[in-house]
């Protein structure tokens, strides 16, 4: 089996790419090597995929159709797409930006399978979209009209622009809502590596409102779980909540994260940011039936895994 993994050199792509080349699957995977984040980083990330010769790498933008529609030309079973401008905070800075990449590249990526006659897509997609939904918690058949961000906006627009291609072009198409994703090679602008890595160097760690915000924080191998299991089960059109389901305040948080680090946090509170929203909160009731889905990795061990991996990436002098 081919696949085409988008952001492939990210986070959660270079998981999925190890995780795909292990069972035996080809894969082109497509990054830009955008700036958000140093370039070097994601780089490091794909060492591992460059060495097994199932692997290539096409450094391409998504909005370029020419290159999409020729490397969908290459005999490909299924597009897995993660690639995307991420943040919320960003968003509202760069609205247009993240409209342009996140819309446009994803519609770019689906005539690329319409022309090409492939028939199974997945869309990687947000807990954002549930905005600050007062239900928990949060189901796949909750209300999403209210996104408070233009990077939730932007995800909720391409769960809409999938169901439209499968409608019209009969594509199997499986959007996952990612809660809050962690673990080894996490992007470096996010909560946990960010604090992590601030009270190693023993330097303040900002916290937005009183941390009271809750995340449903989840570990990276249970999101690769989910992932191939809905690769494996793609057919129609359905949308599932990847998540731990197990929420945990901010200040939980950096608890977990000193005993993980065996230090302790110099917190410095500022104010709540626009687009950040109160509580996310899985329900994984659906993935659990149809995909077999089961997270198990516990707070404690996900960071107690992170730490060993940033301080093998940052050795302490």
């Amino acid at each position: 089996m081919k696949a085409i993994v988008t952001g492939a050199a990210g986070f959660i792509g270079s998981h999925l790419c190890e995780r795909l080349l292990t069972d035996g699957w080809s894969i082109i995977g497509i990054d830009n090597f955008d700036e958000f984040y140093d370039p070097k980083i994601k780089r490091d990330n794909i060492k591992t995929c460059l060495q097994n010769k199932r692997f290539q790498l096409v450094e391409a933008d998504i909005r370029d159709a020419e290159s999409m529609n020729r490397t969908a030309g290459q005999g490909v079973d299924i597009i897995i797409h993660l690639a995307a401008k991420a943040g919320v905070r960003p968003s509202i800075e760069q609205p247009l930006a993240y409209a342009d990449v996140n819309v446009n590249g994803t519609m770019t990526l689906l005539e690329a399978a319409k022309k090409n006659r492939i028939q199974k897509f997945i869309f990687a997609s947000s807990s954002s979209v549930y905005g600050n939904n007062k239900k928990v918690p949060f189901s796949e058949d909750d209300n999403v009209d209210f996104p408070i961000s233009p990077y939730a906006a932007t995800k909720k627009a391409g769960e809409l622009i999938c169901h439209t291609y499968h409608h019209l072009y009969g594509i199997s198409l499986t959007c996952l809502r990612f809660f809050t994703v962690y673990g080894p090679r996490q992007r470096p602008d996010l909560a946990i590596h960010k604090f992590a890595r601030l009270i190693e160097a023993g330097k303040p760690i900002p916290v937005y409102g009183d941390g009271s915000m809750m995340r449903d924080f989840t570990y990276i191998n249970d999101i690769i779980d989910g992932t191939m299991a809905s690769i494996k089960k793609c057919d129609g059109c359905h949308i599932y909540n990847l998540g731990e389901s197990r929420p945990l305040s901010v200040k939980d948080l950096i608890i977990e994260i000193e005993k993980a680090l065996g230090k302790k946090a110099v917190i410095e509170y500022l104010p709540m940011q626009p687009g950040d929203v109160d509580k996310t909160y899985a329900d994984v009731t659906k993935a659990g039936r149809d995909l077999g889905y089961s997270p198990n990795t516990h707070i404690s061990d996900g960071l107690k895994r992170f730490v060993e991996w940033l301080r093998r990436e940052n050795p302490r002098k």
